[in-house]
């Protein structure tokens, strides 16, 4: 019986045209010939089965060739080329460095370049798996390959070019070996093909060529088994089944069931995907890559990135078509977190069945986000009298800034800010609840005619508890009792005490810091020493401003805030003090203290 020889060997490319998908590289190599410019060290670098080595096979045979073609190829014909390709050429030596890679080694193969050719013009060393020398080794080779005799060229080849050295690399002319298109591959597999009498379908070969991740030799040891398998006959099916591949139809079905909410479907389909043997996270991985393809083909410019079939192609085309832009990102974003989390998770089942349910809900949410916001459904009774009262507030506001314009006095002013008020308050009634919160009974504050006070969260805590005493006071009428600044300094204290006892030491000391000022009837100053406190203190400004509206019988208080500087005097100051005044600098402290349960000694 005839001994088989398999496809990546038997039909390794001769000559620089027959090699596939590198044509920057061999259109460069042959210039070079038909120049007289070669280097005396050629670097060739790239993934596993892209042709590396065949073309520098190929580049040492015709370099020596004593009878070039016009298209700078070898002839083949000539006792340079037969003894080449026959194995017995005295003028190209290969080494493995895998295998040879120690010092003595290369000092052998130094030694071996200082022959000059006995037929030829060159004699060439082609060393493969360069970066497995040791460093010793390559310290060895340094001197030879920087001046090597004229006749000798070096062509290393190596799959990991960031593990040589920086001097190698230095005195090296480098070619990086691109991965080999799909396209590219499955042409390819179609001409040996027809060479060797197997029917295919074009779908299987892209099959098969997408799995070869851009290395030749790969697709072809698959070709050689997918052939073996199907008795010479390589259909898209026999490919899936031999390869352990799941079906373009399984994530075009899915896809189908995700766009149409269809849960229960979804994870009987997924149900199946398992018991067929595949695993989740190459089912997530899948549906991630149909996704993306389905994202591609929405637009024309990018369709050249479809690397699948004809047939194929046309099947996302039409899907695409069908398919929002917002599910594809949203569901692409779900399946690359559930392929982030899947390894680290305990339930990975679980985990992807998750991810689809959520796929399966994006259209329902996504429309239900662009549903513009509608006003409250009210009677017609409602709304006249909204109407009503906003009209008289209104009509309220504008007289009273009329009779501000005519005074200069002190109280003129005052009645500008009432009137101010007034009209921010009466634009208050033109709010808009969205459709869902219409089944839900909200009382918005309309003007300060209306109802009481908002209670502050300690004022609840009092009527939860029923001490109806401290309950907050209803506020009627304008609520615009005046006050001076006694009982506004009376107010303040009891508020500072409060927070005291609640344990908000940080507010309290810087509250207590400094008085506050009445810079109008109804405008309070507080001083603080830096944006920090400021900040701190807006934090509190409802409940404050609650309180004390509610104490001083006025709605109209407002709050503005200054920077200042304490002034430190010239005396002795207690620990307790000298806390309190680091504490204002920057209230974290307490957190620290509390943290390691410090005291404060008096």
């Amino acid at each position: 019986m005839e001994n088989f020889i398999v496809s990546a060997r038997k039909y390794r490319p001769a000559t620089f045209e027959t090699v596939v998908g590198q044509q920057h590289i061999t259109g460069t190599l042959k210039n070079a010939i038909k120049n007289n410019q070669l280097a005396q060290a050629f670097l060739f670098c790239g993934p596993r089965g892209v042709g590396k080595t065949t073309c520098a096979r190929i580049l040492a045979k015709t370099i020596n060739c004593t009878n070039l073609t016009a298209d700078t190829e070898a002839c083949g014909e000539c006792e340079n080329c037969i003894s080449f390709q026959t194995g017995h050429s005295f003028n190209v030596h290969e080494l493995d460095a895998a295998s040879n890679n120690s010092v003595d080694d290369i000092r052998s193969l130094t030694e071996q370049v200082r022959i000059p050719p006995q037929a030829g013009k060159y004699k060439i060393y082609i060393i493969d798996e360069v970066h497995m020398l040791s460093a010793s080794a390559f310290n060895a080779f340094l001197k030879t390959l920087e001046e090597p005799p004229p006749y000798a060229i070096f062509i290393l080849a190596t799959t990991e070019k960031h593990k040589i050295l920086p001097t190698i690399l230095s005195r090296c002319q480098i070619f990086d070996f691109n991965r080999i298109q799909v396209e590219d591959i499955s042409n390819h597999l179609v001409s040996i093909a027809k060479r060797e009498a197997i029917t295919v379908e074009i779908d299987g070969l892209h099959i098969i060529a997408q799995k070869a991740d851009g290395g030749l030799r790969d697709a072809l040891s698959m070709f050689d088994q997918i052939a073996s398998y199907s008795n010479k006959n390589i259909t898209y099916k026999s490919v899936i089944d031999n390869l352990n591949i799941l079906d373009y139809d399984y994530f075009f079905k899915i896809t189908e069931h995700l766009t149409t909410a269809e849960v229960s479907q979804t994870l009987l389909l997924f149900d199946e995907i398992l018991n067929n043997g595949f695993d989740g996270n190459n089912f997530i991985n899948g549906l991630a890559s149909h996704l993306r393809n389905l994202l591609v083909g929405k637009d024309a410019s990018t369709l050249k990135l479809l690397e699948v079939s004809e047939n194929i192609r046309q099947k996302y085309l039409e899907q695409a078509k069908q398919t929002e832009l917002s599910f594809l990102l949203t569901a692409l974003n779900l399946a690359n977190i559930c392929d982030l989390n899947y390894k680290t998770s305990k339930n990975q089942r679980l985990q992807v069945e998750l991810a689809l349910i959520k796929m399966c809900h994006i259209r329902s949410v996504v429309h239900l986000a662009q549903q513009p916001l509608k006003p409250t459904s009210t009677t017609a009774t409602d709304q006249d009298q909204d109407k009503k009262k906003t009209n008289v507030v209104a009509q309220e506001a504008e007289s009273l800034k009329l009779k501000a314009e005519s005074e200069g006095s002190k109280a003129a002013e005052s009645l500008k800010l009432k009137a101010q008020s007034e009209v921010a308050e009466s634009e208050k009634v033109k709010v808009a609840l969205p459709a869902s919160a219409s089944s839900i009974s909200i009382n918005i504050p309309k003007s300060n005619s209306l109802n009481t006070l908002i209670p502050s969260l300690n004022d609840l805590g009092r009527v939860a508890n029923g001490d109806d005493d401290n309950t907050p006071k209803t506020v009627t009428g304008e609520a615009r009792e005046a006050f001076n600044y006694d009982k506004l300094l009376e107010i303040w204290n009891r508020y500072i005490q409060i927070l005291k006892d609640a344990d908000k030491i940080n507010l309290y000391t810087i509250l207590n810091n400094f008085a506050p000022t009445l810079k109008s009837d109804v405008l309070i100053e507080i001083s603080v020493e830096s944006k920090t406190q400021e900040q701190l203190i807006q934090q509190e400004s409802v409940e404050l401003m609650n309180f004390l509206r509610n104490e001083l019988q006025n709605f109209a208080i407002d709050i503005i805030f200054k920077q200042v500087e304490r002034k430190i005097e010239n005396r002795l100051y207690g620990n307790r003090e000298k806390y309190d005044y680091l504490l204002g600098k920057n209230p974290k402290l307490d957190d620290l203290r509390k943290k390691f349960n410090l005291d404060i000694s008096p």
